[in-house]
């Protein structure tokens, strides 16, 4: 599939953060089932519980395909960093070189 260079570089941009992302979950506070309990009125408790969406293996197969794709993508746009040639001014290339009547310690011209 051909896509646009700008295209490739915004979706490097959300699969680094959706990698970023799954990489924060700390596995033992949102995979665990945790349960509370607390005394309501009358003899009757208030049961709490925060049961897991996903599985750990749900979140290591997330992980692995967005960190897949990323490397896939960042492969091209590597690629094409060193395969395209772009336009630019002639003096981007060059390096800086001090004007003589800084050098020679004279008053420094106005732009």
């Amino acid at each position: 599939m051909k896509v646009k260079l700008a295209e490739a570089l915004l979706r490097r941009k959300e699969l680094q953060g959706k990698v970023d992302k799954l990489s924060r979950i700390d596995k033992e506070d949102f995979l665990t089932v945790q349960t509370g309990r607390k005394a309501a009125h009358e003899g009757i408790d208030d049961i709490i519980a925060q049961v897991p969406l996903l599985t750990e293996p749900q979140l290591e197969a997330s992980f692995d395909w967005h960190a897949k794709q990323l490397r896939l993508v960042d492969a091209a746009i590597q690629q094409c960093n060193w395969t395209t040639d772009v336009e630019v001014g002639g003096s981007v290339m060059e390096d800086y070189v001090e004007p003589v009547a800084l050098r020679e310690g004279t008053k420094r011209p106005t732009p």
